[in-house]
């Protein structure tokens, strides 16, 4: 169980989870300690005909959840559909295109240059609601069934999509499904299997039944609300949410010039065995020799672990378990005034159940990225069934930093599945600066940005977008202009309709972009001949042995032109 193999490098995540349609909307609702539950919407399913007050055949004891809004939504042309083909398609399959294209572009990897490589796909799904759906009303085929429907097609809908060689999994190992594809994408990496990978999770809820079942475990709360850690919990809600997260090994990462967001250092995966006494229940012991496994296969001791993400569902049975057996394993050569910080996603977003894990890592992520440890909410009066006063953890009720230490911060971050079936990660920190491709600095006092979109109204919405990322304010102003030129230039996909733009300043590309480009004469001849061949559709090279310099920053991302599409018949109103 030593370490092996090389670091894996997190170069590009994408989320839609419940209260964020981002990345950065979810630290925003993270660290703002906001709670993303809602009444379940009418056109889900009919909440009042089925909630219960107290478990009961038939009911939910529940009435809400964590949920996407605009789940209908879609850009069926961007993606080469018809019409007709995408209200067949499951919208679990559109989600993940959608999310994983932002997360290429979050990575800087435009489309050329991921399709027809040996990029692998592993996607943790555990529903499949849309089928069911269909098949109460009839409306069911056999392409829809074998294509549009299928769990497997998660996984391969996505290869097709961006014509990606490596292998292709979906799988269900249920609450810990999405950590483990990221374990298996690892593996692939580190043994030469693939060179890039896109591991994700999902979980779209749109028939009742297994929040019936939850019902009558029973695991969800009454109130919507996961209160892990508290003496009040008593379950959590199940919801809605899928993200991707784009891995390479550390070295590839660092020669293609990668922005790299943190480390995957290490991980395991394990069951409980009988340890538990049944299937449904976990055991300190297991939980414990999990944790060990997955430091050592790290090769840091449980000491050097500063944040937990834990698994933490709010559960009664569950967080005594979890709580002691991290304490048990961190505690080990721990000094008793560094404790460890321990907190969970879902007392925020509810339980994305097959998109779980995903959603804890990209949310450590962002914890490692700020140096903060985000608020653990509903968390008021310690469980009395949890040996605090032995436990070398803290759960965070404000915004924290985290720990200065003379090393890169690192945590762990826990999933279990009702299979027994669990998994645990170990994630450090970034180095402060990943150094793009070029060192060399651009000495141009004129800069060319290009943009491109797939229609004109995608273009003229990008637009608005640079125009507010590019001015007072926007995030492009902590960005060098020849970085976000040089990044819209080399690491964006170009389409068809396009506007090239020529300015010496953030606040001049902002009036071009406003004025819709410039016919004004352009002193730098070798910038407008580059403008114009751009805007003729070809590819844009200075040529004369010189290049396009600068390093990556994250730009903003393309405006998708959505539309309703769902299976007639099947009640979105």
């Amino acid at each position: 169980m030593s370490a092996v193999g090389e670091p894996i490098a997190i170069v590009g995540m994408a989320c839609r989870l419940p209260g964020a349609d981002s990345v950065d909307e979810l630290w925003d609702l993270l660290a703002e300690g906001r709670d993303a539950t809602s009444e379940t919407p009418a056109d889900r399913f009919p909440v009042d005909l089925l909630h219960s007050s107290e478990p009961a055949p038939g009911k939910i004891i529940s009435r809400r959840s964590g949920y996407l809004d605009g789940i209908d939504r879609f850009d069926a042309e961007f993606f080469g559909l018809s019409a007709t083909e995408a209200d067949d398609l499951d919208p679990q399959q559109r989600l993940l295109m959608t999310t994983t294209w932002e997360a290429l572009e979050d990575a800087g990897i435009p489309f050329e240059h991921v399709a027809g490589t040996r990029t692998g796909v592993y996607v943790g799904a555990v529903r499949l609601d849309y089928w069911e759906l269909a098949v109460r009303r009839g409306l069911t085929s056999l392409t829809g069934s074998l294509v549009y429907n299928n769990r497997s097609v998660l996984s391969g809908r996505l290869s097709y999509t961006f014509d990606l060689l490596g292998p292709s999994i979906t799988l269900d190992t249920a609450c810990s499904s999405s950590l483990v594809a990221v374990h298996l994408a690892c593996q692939s990496l580190r043994a030469g299997e693939t060179t890039m990978a896109i591991a994700a999770g999902i979980n779209l809820k749109l028939v009742p039944d297994e929040d019936i079942v939850l019902s009558q475990i029973p695991v969800l709360a009454p109130d919507g609300r996961c209160k892990f850690g508290d003496a009040r919990a008593d379950g959590f809600a199940a919801s809605d949410g899928v993200g991707v997260v784009v891995l390479k090994p550390l070295s590839r990462a660092r020669a293609d010039g990668d922005r790299i967001r943190a480390v995957l250092i290490g991980s395991t995966i394990s069951n409980d065995g009988a340890s538990g006494g049944s299937l449904l229940a976990p055991s300190v012991e297991a939980h414990a020799q999990m944790l060990r496994w997955a430091y050592e296969n790290a090769g840091v001791r449980p000491a050097d672990i500063d944040y937990i993400e834990a698994h933490g569902t709010g559960t009664p049975l569950i967080d005594p378990v979890e709580f002691t057996a991290l304490g048990e394993v961190l505690a080990e050569g721990r000094p008793a005034d560094q404790p460890c910080f321990v907190g969970s996603i879902k007392t925020n977003i509810g339980h994305t159940e097959g998109a779980a894990g995903v959603a804890s890592l990209i949310k450590t992520v962002l914890c490692l990225e700020h140096r903060q440890v985000v608020p653990s909410l509903h968390f008021t009066v310690p469980n009395p069934a949890i040996p605090w006063e032995e436990l070398p953890l803290v759960v965070p009720t404000r915004l924290e930093p985290l720990p200065d230490r003379a090393r890169p911060a690192i945590a762990g971050i826990s999933g279990q599945g009702i299979s027994a079936v669990n998994t645990h990660l170990v994630v450090r920190e970034a180095d402060p600066v990943s150094p793009g491709r070029s060192e060399v600095r651009s000495t141009r006092n004129r800069h060319l940005l290009l943009l491109s979109a797939r229609t004109p109204a995608a273009l003229n919405e990008l637009v608005a977008r640079y125009v507010g990322y590019l001015g007072p304010g926007g995030v492009g102003r902590k960005h060098e202009l020849a970085d976000i030129c040089f990044s819209a230039a080399k690491r964006r996909h170009h389409h068809l309709h396009r506007l090239a733009v020529i300015a010496e300043s953030h606040d001049g590309m902002v009036a071009k972009l406003e004025g819709g480009g410039s016919t004004a004469p352009e002193p730098d001849s070798r910038l407008m001949f580059l403008a114009e061949r751009y805007l003729m559709g070809r590819s844009v090279e200075w040529g004369n042995g010189q290049r396009w310099e600068g390093r990556y920053v994250p730009l903003p991302t393309y405006p998708w032109q959505n539309r309703s599409h769902w299976l007639t018949g099947v009640g979105r109103d």
